[in-house]
């Protein structure tokens, strides 16, 4: 049964149990205009700022809504306990030395479970947690400064960081924030939980994550299946991007994917945006607020600069964002109120020949509306008011307000640099609904990411493949018995002998049509060791090879050389430590790390993704037929990657990592000619 976070996250009873973070709390509740019950519990004091203290928890007139447990980990446990038991609404845990900690500090596993016990039914957040913020009303169940004023409607962030959240409540960027939870250690309720009961409040217009982990996958499906239906974009930061590779890297797949790949993939497949900063999130935050997702990429630009038309246009050139042409009416109007010496383009210079002639450039800033371009956006930095007078761009600001309710258009006013866009200003747009963007960079970002936004499917995605961490030691397959395990799934492989001698390895050469590949085996990356010869084309040179390698192994697998390739494709299969299998298609052979041209899936995954996939690899354009050459069968190999996805699948409680390097595309086939598999043991 899901936690109901109602009372907890809207509380009209507050009680605070601690000393001097509590009082902390109720000076954030003062500040804000609480005007509920407050409970302070404190047995050594007369008060906490004019509110009477309660000298235990047996004198609270009644079951509070939320409480703020500010005490030591133990006491915690107590007071929890007896929150529970007369069915208060939930409780933020300020202490830390729980399971967060247990490397450090003995005994915090235990402490936690007796946490969760504890609290039973009762919802709580944390341990080693902060709290809340409800901007929306006026509930401040948060022990330190922050920056946020009350608002009427706005988006909601969860963080698993206290100190980051404390950071964007600072923001002046001008985002309404209902919300800021953070989720602490979450013993109990974890972000996803958190984040869904969030979407119930029908003044949250989106959501915001910042993670340092996924917790729980299915948690975190439920809650973005709900964020689709409501029609509420979500917005996260995933954290971790750095983090060294797992330490399963047997194959390339590995050493390529890490869980950076795997998060990505993750956010992708549920329709949640994925941004790289703060700063980024906090602008697609705002834009998402004030204007929703992108219909489309056709974007304009107006500026009186040439220097931001050309600026912008470079920052946008590897982005989604599209410049298109005005119309032909469009061009004739612009060019009638700009006059001969404008050059009427996207990103469009408008100069300064209107400049301070309101009405005329409401005009033309109305005629640029006017047409199907998914957003307008003005470049517009304002001189700062303690050194300057900004009067003179009223003009600009009245004009642009003016057009956007003339013409009912998605229009943004950006900031070429974040401080060039006073709060006053930022109020004064968003009040007419224009949007504004702080910071040239960070804005394009934010465009993009609300053009990837409306890009998402309304169709659920099914359910990820989930398999269980095990301590059993895996087994390496060798390639004969990995070609063996694939094929069985309809993977297409080279015909093959192994063999233990080389006189063993000459006579069944003999079933084999030359030219022949001669692999020696036991060692997972053969190429680095001198244990591949290609491209042998009788027995004499048969035995040359083998003998070479006979010093670093006495076994032997030989197998037609697979010739015709238009290009060579890596597919791996990794279990990544959140519990998914992540699919890795990318340049194979020689290409793999120097190109590092890789799409990553999470299984299951469709026909369809498979192939879109592909395109977008770079070696897309060989696959494809490049400059006359021929193209691949793409409909075999698509079958030969649903092949290896069928075995991942299906062995998906034993497998750790797949790799197919390289499966060679050919105009006729598609044939796996190098494989490594590694299983969990069987107990």
């Amino acid at each position: 049964m899901k936690p109901d976070l109602s009372r907890l996250l809207r509380p009209r009873s507050i009680a605070l149990f601690g000393g001097g973070w509590a009082v902390n709390v109720v000076a954030q509740l003062k500040k804000s205009g609480f005007d509920g019950d407050i409970w302070p519990v404190n047995p050594k004091r007369a008060d906490i700022l004019g509110v009477p203290c309660l000298a235990s928890i047996d004198d609270l007139p009644g079951a509070p809504d939320a409480s703020f447990i500010g005490v030591n980990r133990d006491a915690t446990i107590e007071v929890v306990e007896r929150l529970s038991a007369m069915r208060a609404g939930g409780a933020t845990c300020f202490a830390s030395g729980f399971l967060e900690s247990e490397s450090e500090t003995a005994g915090g596993a235990d402490l936690q479970a007796r946490l969760i016990k504890a609290a039973g039914d009762m919802p709580i957040l944390g341990p080693n947690c902060y709290g809340l913020l409800n901007y929306l009303d006026n509930v401040t169940l948060w022990p330190d400064q922050h920056g946020g004023p009350a608002v009427e409607s706005g988006v909601a962030i969860v963080a698993q960081s206290s100190n980051i959240a404390i950071n964007m409540t600072m923001q002046a960027r001008g985002l309404p924030i209902a919300y800021v939870v953070a989720a602490g250690n979450q013993a109990q309720i974890g972000a996803s939980a958190i984040a869904e009961a969030l979407l119930d409040d029908e003044r949250v217009t989106a959501i915001g994550l910042y993670l340092e982990g996924f917790g729980d996958i299915r948690a975190l499906e439920a809650f973005a299946a709900k964020a689709r239906a409501r029609g509420k974009p979500v917005v996260a930061i995933k954290i971790g991007r750095s983090d060294k590779a797992r330490a399963a890297t047997m194959t390339h797949t590995a050493s390529l994917a890490g869980n950076a790949a795997a998060g990505s993939a993750l956010l992708k497949r549920l329709g949640i945006i994925e941004v790289e900063t703060i700063a980024v999130f906090l602008e697609t935050l705002k834009l998402l607020h004030t204007i929703g997702p992108l219909p489309g990429a056709s974007v304009c630009s107006v500026s009186c600069s040439g220097g931001e038309a050309s600026l912008m246009a470079d920052l946008s050139s590897a982005t989604d964002l599209e410049f298109a042409d005005f119309a032909a009416t469009q061009r004739a109007a612009l060019k009638a109120e700009l006059g001969p010496i404008v050059t009427i383009a996207n990103p469009l210079d408008y100069h300064t020949f209107i400049w301070g002639d309101t009405p005329r450039m409401t005009r033309v800033f109305s005629t640029v509306m006017a047409e199907t371009f998914d957003l307008t956006v003005f470049i517009l930095d304002l001189p700062r008011a303690d050194r300057c007078d900004p009067s003179g761009y009223q003009c600009a600001v009245d004009a642009i307000i003016a057009a956007k309710a003339l013409t009912g258009s998605r229009v943004a006013v950006l900031a070429s640099l974040p401080e060039n866009m006073s709060d006053h200003f930022t109020r004064e747009f968003m009040r007419g609904g224009v949007a504004v963007l702080h910071g040239m960079s960070e804005g394009i970002a934010a465009i993009g990411a609300a053009i990837a936004a409306g890009r998402l499917g309304k169709a659920e995605p099914e359910p990820l493949v989930l398999t269980a961490a095990t301590a059993n030691q895996p087994s390496i397959l060798s390639e004969a018995a990995s070609k063996d395990a694939l094929s069985g799934f309809g993977l297409r492989i080279p015909k093959s002998i192994q063999a233990w001698s080389i006189d063993e390895l000459i006579r069944g050469a003999a079933a084999l049509s030359f030219p022949v590949v001669l692999k020696g085996v036991g060692l997972a990356h053969k190429s680095e060791a001198g244990l591949v010869a290609l491209d042998i084309r009788d027995e004499a040179s048969l035995g040359v090879a083998a003998r070479q390698m006979q010093t670093v192994t006495s076994e032997f697998l030989v197998e037609e050389m697979a010739v015709g390739a238009i290009a060579e494709v890596l597919v791996g299969i990794t279990r990544d430590p959140t519990g998914t299998l992540l699919l890795t298609l990318g340049a194979g052979g020689v290409l793999t790390e120097i190109l590092g041209d890789t799409e990553s899936l999470l299984l299951p995954v469709s026909r369809n993704e498979i192939m879109l996939a592909l395109k977008r690899l770079r070696i897309g354009r060989l696959l494809e037929g490049y400059r006359g050459k021929p193209a691949a069968d793409m409909e075999a190999l698509g079958d030969a990657v649903m092949a290896i996805c069928h075995y991942a699948a299906t062995h998906s409680d034993r497998l750790v990592e797949l790799e197919v390097n390289p499966l060679i595309a050919r105009a006729g086939d598609a044939i796996a000619v190098d494989a490594l598999i590694r299983l969990n043991d069987v107990e």
